[in-house]
């Protein structure tokens, strides 16, 4: 049977659009989504929601884990599982696996046994792939990560974990002033792979000349890179002058200031943000004590620090993200849509499918109220929250 939505307001999140209907078939591809005046003839279950807008599912291309798991670490299975039935209450939909390791082995073995996990069917959100963040980043900029786990990029490395992720390894962080890594970003991008821009001490020349080339988008914006200053702009510097670069943004005010969040929005527009968590296993947890990326965290009051008050990733979720863009920014709804779906689809490779309601996309869909608090969430049209 199909299914029906009548909603308020539909953010596509190309245009929004009042007064809509969306409609999907039994496998979960959208047959219908526009005015209700313009709609077709259409037969099936309908779900009222005229007080409600609706938007695609959001997509998290950076977290690590929350709810009391770390990706990469104990039962993989039960931690997917886990993670996929709770991250939808925060209106995900999608998300990559951000990991990391040690060591060279222990990453393609972490990478090969997650891989026929990933064609599982899960509760909730559905997991796209792998971030690997590490171990191409600068010691001097390592933040969370231990620095022993740290070092040069090589093609025959990245070669190893593209072979043990088969086809599922989308976006790579690195710093680009490492010996061989622009030849490693030019490899990865002959692989449809987004080689990331991260952790890194470079100055503004050649983080300039990495996002004229073939780094294509750049990790956590401000945060683990040289900062700006007027007669030495640093990597934010280049970030800010960039013509073409995708940019992800940790928008929990913890890890960026407002103010440094607007900037960023009006050198870049909101067609090239892209709202992340940088979540970590505290994430949707009391206050306590995690580890993340071998290191020990302590979350107390929505905040996650090492020892020695570095931050170690975010309790943030998705939904409040884009609630923090509105709100604090005055970023417009529609804009901050875009800014946690089609963005993001687009940086991984997967917008002909995911990030945008149209007829022919998957049927992910977010459902918010006035307060943007997540209502209802559908993934592949399947009703996964509230649960039935």
């Amino acid at each position: 049977m199909h299914q029906i939505l009548k909603v308020k307001e539909l953010f596509t999140p190309m245009e929004s659009i009042s007064d809509a209907i969306i409609a999907w078939d039994e496998s979960g591809i959208i047959m219908y989504a526009g005015a209700r005046e313009n709609a077709p003839d259409l037969k099936g279950e309908v779900l009222d929601l005229i007080e409600l807008t609706a938007l695609p599912g959001l997509i998290d291309i950076h977290v690590h884990g929350g709810w009391g798991v770390e990706f990469g670490t104990g039962d993989l299975l039960a931690g997917l599982q886990t993670y996929s039935e709770n991250v939808t209450t925060s209106g995900v939909t999608g998300f990559l696996l951000t990991v990391s390791g040690p060591t060279h082995n222990a990453i393609v073995k972490m990478i090969s046994e997650y891989v026929p996990l990933l064609e599982r069917t899960f509760p909730g959100a559905v997991p796209l792939g792998f971030h690997l963040e590490g171990p191409f980043l600068n010691p001097e900029q390592h933040g969370a990560f231990n620095p022993n786990w740290l070092h040069n990029p090589s093609i025959k490395e990245v070669r190893d974990y593209i072979d043990a992720a088969q086809g599922w390894l989308r976006q790579v962080s690195l710093a680009p002033e490492l010996e061989n890594a622009f030849e490693t970003a030019a490899y990865l991008r002959e692989h449809d792979i987004r080689a990331s821009l991260a952790h890194t001490s470079a100055g503004y020349e050649t983080a300039a000349k990495a996002l004229a080339g073939d780094f294509t988008h750049v990790t956590h914006t401000f945060n683990a890179q040289s900062s700006f200053h007027h007669r030495n702009p640093g990597v934010v510097g280049a970030i800010l002058a960039s013509d073409n670069v995708s940019a992800e943004l940790i928008a929990d005010t913890v890890h960026v200031h407002p103010g440094a969040m607007k900037v960023l929005v009006r050198c870049l527009g909101s067609e090239r943000i892209v709202l992340i968590t940088d979540a970590m296993p505290g994430a949707g947890m009391a206050d306590g004590e995690y580890t993340l990326v071998g290191q020990q965290v302590k979350v107390k009051k929505g905040k996650a620090y090492l020892q020695d008050g570095t931050i170690a990733g975010s309790v943030a979720t998705l939904d409040k993200c884009m609630h923090n863009m509105v709100k604090t920014d005055g970023v417009l709804p529609l804009e901050a849509a875009r800014m946690v779906s089609l963005n993001p689809a687009t940086v991984i490779n997967m917008e002909d499918t995911l990030g945008i309601v149209a007829v022919g996309r998957n049927a992910d869909i977010t459902l918010i109220d006035r307060d943007m608090k997540v209502c209802y969430v559908f993934v592949c049209g399947q009703q996964k929250y509230p649960c039935k």
